[in-house]
């Protein structure tokens, strides 16, 4: 549905304004490709926290683990 409000909505700009369109289209996968790197980045940081989490926790995981037997 939304890639489908996404189309309709460029056909209309398309319409009203040709040359914005055409660059919108040109113009939007080379900056999907320039913030590429950041999502990978903010991927790999993401994943360090989780584990900085994880590391953090243990011991309190360990004892409540321990306090159930």
């Amino acid at each position: 549905m939304r890639l489908m409000l996404t189309f309709i909505l460029w056909l209309i700009l398309l319409v009203l304004c040709w040359p914005l369109a055409l660059a919108a289209l040109i113009v939007y996968p080379l900056v999907w490709l320039l913030l590429l790197p950041f999502r990978v980045l903010g991927i790999a940081v993401g994943g360090a926290l989780q584990l900085l989490w994880a590391l953090v926790t243990l011991p309190a995981r360990l004892l409540r683990q321990i306090g159930r037997a």
